[in-house]
């Protein structure tokens, strides 16, 4: 038997893929499997290079603007959402369309056309530019201003201080964002939440799990690429939590070995748009350093599934064929 080295795994868990990207990524395989490629998809499916790469050669092409998807094509909506316009742009291209928007971040679209339709001044906690946020402030762009953390609440101006409510992007710190909430309430006592949590249950559940190991692990590895949110919020949550640092990589050959110097204990998760593989990888090559023994750390159990888009149950092709056609009666009328 090999004697224990004295160094250690702390395996987060729940980690990697929520329901929401599960969903999203079935669905571009579903999309090609059923229509065949190709399948376009308006802006990364789920913000990972690995998903990406994976789905690009199986025949999925990703765009960033609808009017680069060819008339009588497919194309699907990432798990970020739209803003209305984009239904309305691809509309106007005569395309077939799948709506991948995860569920949760529906359902922050449908609060802000609620509270706008209340005349509501609305405060969307969030990161400047990131998709979610500009899909969810098109929906209501005349009530909605950003807030980009506690620092901007200071330049928050309302029209009316009793008709103010805060929203958020669902892949913020949770720490942060209440910091933010709190600030907001200092300057407008009479804000409303939320009728329930924006920041998703994933997000919520994988922070309280690297919190739980971050006190105890010298070193923190968060896998998952650096255009996701939820990922790099991880790295944040990790060094409050206490790790002595924290590095995030999309995969296990980016690790650098410096980094396990004075090492003992070393803590791993994943955003909620990575594959278990990657994981796997990291663990394999922590193994091959001395690393063997792994503890899970368990933050919560999570058994939520969200069903597939409903787009999926149509004749897409035939949908698509029909709308180019559509167009090209119109153009030659013109």
């Amino acid at each position: 038997m090999t004697a224990s080295t004295g160094r250690r795994v702390l395996l987060a868990a729940p980690r990697g893929y929520c329901a929401g990207v599960d969903r999203a990524v079935i669905a571009v395989e579903k999309a090609l499997e059923q229509y065949g490629a190709p399948v376009y998809v308006r802006h990364e499916i789920v913000h990972n290079k690995y998903v990406v790469q994976t789905l690009e050669r199986k025949g999925a092409i990703f765009v960033e603007r609808t009017e680069e998807v060819p008339p009588g094509n497919i194309v699907m909506f990432s798990a970020h959402g739209v803003a209305p316009v984009v239904h309305e742009e691809a509309e106007r291209g005569r395309l077939a369309t799948i709506d991948a928007t995860c569920p949760l971040v529906t359902k922050v679209h449908k609060e802000a056309v609620r509270f706008a339709g209340e005349d509501y001044d609305i405060l969307l906690i969030g990161h400047e530019g990131h998709e979610e946020v500009i899909g969810t402030s098109g929906e209501a762009p005349d009530h909605i201003q950003l807030v980009d953390g506690p620092a901007d609440v200071e330049k928050v101006e309302v029209r009316d201080p009793s008709k103010v409510v805060w929203l958020s992007q669902t892949t913020l710190s949770v720490d942060e964002t209440m910091e933010t909430v709190d600030a907001l309430k200092e300057k407008f006592p009479q804000l409303i939440s939320p009728p329930s949590d924006d920041i998703c249950y994933a997000t919520q559940n994988r922070q309280l799990a690297v919190k739980q190991m971050g006190a105890e692990a010298d070193l923190v590895i968060v896998v998952g690429s650096r255009n996701s949110s939820n990922s790099k919020r991880l790295v944040e949550v990790a060094k409050l939590a206490g790790a002595r640092e924290a590095y995030l990589v999309d995969f296990a050959d980016e690790i650098d070995e410096a980094w396990l110097e004075g090492v003992t204990t070393v803590g791993v998760t994943s955003g909620a748009s990575v594959p278990e593989v990657l994981v796997e990888q990291v663990l394999e090559w922590l193994s091959q350093r001395g690393f063997e023994d792994v503890e899970i750390v368990k933050a919560a159990e999570e058994s939520i599934t969200f069903s597939l888009p409903k787009e999926l149950r149509r004749d897409l092709r035939e949908e698509a064929a029909a709308l180019a056609a559509e167009r090209g009666g119109a153009g030659s009328e013109a």
